[in-house]
């Protein structure tokens, strides 16, 4: 309980609670209305507008999460912790980019997901094994790995970088390793494909039926709308937001209820 209050209490915190301790932090433009979906190519990801061939080296965490996250998200931590060396050389590689003035927005928001996600894996396999992540103490606002020579904490980055983007799909694009949270994708993120890749994962967590049970008269959704609602009603009401997604459409005036979070580990296991 604890935990959870503390992850409420972080979640709600006015931004400035947070700095991005002088990191070049750009903002996605022009988020108020979704743009219209581009024709799907050959396989699951559509080719986005930045085609961009980065300098960053996600391949390594690509390979891993295709070897060890399942297609619904579950993530195989002993196997993850059987190549602990392969993900803490990743780590340390990212904590070496430091992110500079001439980096694109696509090639920040790839980075920052990537740190934030890898880092959460981390996190569990060095506590391995375990049944939620609430069992880690101060899982969250620790400072637990370095961006450059500053140090961070999961929260200091959701908060203090990720969230002063001005992109809500990030909150379905970085995973905390529980039952509820949006799947983590087994795909890195990558400057060329960090806009399909949100827009992917978005519209999936929002249809996803044990995650958000919606239909034109009732919303009982994730409690990450709650947590993080002035990220999505910049534009709207928080269904507005959801519209926006949905394979239904839910009537404006519908009164919202929200699902209580499962924060068991998501270990095929």
């Amino acid at each position: 309980m604890k935990n959870l209050i503390v992850l409420f209490s972080v979640a709600t915190m006015a931004f400035g609670c947070f700095s991005s301790q002088g990191l070049p932090v750009k903002q996605v433009e022009n988020t108020a209305e979704k743009p219209a979906a581009p024709k799907k190519m050959d396989g699951d990801i559509i080719p986005g507008k930045n085609n961009t061939k980065s300098d960053l080296d996600h391949s390594e965490w690509n390979i891993l999460l295709k070897k060890y996250v399942a297609n619904n998200g579950d993530v195989d931590y002993k196997g993850f912790k059987n190549e602990a060396e392969k993900l803490n050389t990743y780590v340390s590689y990212l904590e070496n980019q430091k992110p500079t003035e001439s980096w694109s927005v696509n090639k920040q928001l790839a980075y920052f997901i990537n740190v934030y996600n890898a880092n959460t894996i981390k996190l569990i396999i060095d506590n391995y094994p375990l049944k939620s992540i609430k069992d880690i103490s101060s899982p969250w606002i620790k400072d637990r790995f370095k961006i450059g020579d500053k140090d961070f904490s999961l929260a200091g980055l959701e908060n203090g970088v990720l969230r002063k983007m001005n992109e809500p799909r990030i909150h379905f694009a970085i995973n905390c390793a529980s039952t509820s949270c949006p799947k983590l994708l087994n795909e890195a993120y990558t400057e060329a494909n960090v806009m399909d890749l949100m827009e992917k994962a978005t519209k999936e967590f929002i249809n996803n039926t044990s995650k958000n049970k919606l239909s034109k008269n009732s919303a009982k959704i994730s409690e990450i709308f709650k947590w993080y609602k002035s990220d999505f009603t910049e534009n709207g009401s928080v269904i507005d937001y959801i519209n926006m997604y949905s394979n239904t459409q839910i009537n404006a005036d519908t009164s919202v209820d929200y699902i209580e979070y499962d924060w068991s580990l998501n270990d095929q296991n």
